[in-house]
């Protein structure tokens, strides 16, 4: 059993159920119940930031993406959209327990050879760390927070 701890996360009311043997919490981007592990409670607690805080719409916000990448599947732990469903904004989370190292950060910019968004984003929900893709010059750009949503698109 996940023992639920504090993040540096605004907290709020989460919705939990015992399965069997199994705790559960709700996950309204995909409107059911999901395994309770440390990455899901980063999960959301991060996408209710993102909803609530920096006004990130709900429908434009996909949880556990598959992608083809080098002829293998892979899962995006969260997708941000474009008005247009273009993506705009990767997010990949590790449990709290987890270091934000070199090697998370290449596991998001292996995803982004496929999806090309302009924004990464890594959190373990204590540190999180956002940085904005210059293709031009082939550069990624540490940002001091996390833009919000109206900011995304030009």
């Amino acid at each position: 059993m996940y023992k639920i701890r504090p993040l540096n996360l605004p907290p709020f009311h989460v919705k939990l159920r015992e399965e069997g043997l199994k705790n559960q919490i709700f996950d309204p981007i995909r409107q059911k119940y999901v395994a309770l592990t440390p990455e899901e409670w980063v999960r959301q607690h991060f996408v209710n930031y993102l909803t609530e805080y920096l006004e990130y719409p709900k429908g434009m916000i996909a949880n556990e993406v598959m992608i083809r990448l080098n002829g293998t599947e892979k899962r995006c732990d969260t997708i941000v959209y474009s008005s247009s469903l273009q993506p705009l904004l990767i997010v990949e989370y590790k449990a709290p327990s987890v270091g934000l190292s070199k090697r998370v950060l290449e596991q998001i910019i292996r995803y982004n050879m496929v999806l090309h968004v302009r924004f990464l984003v890594v959190s373990n929900g204590l540190k999180h760390f956002c940085c904005e893709v210059d293709y031009d010059e082939g550069r990624y750009h540490p940002l001091r927070e996390i833009p919000p949503y109206k900011s995304l698109e030009f």
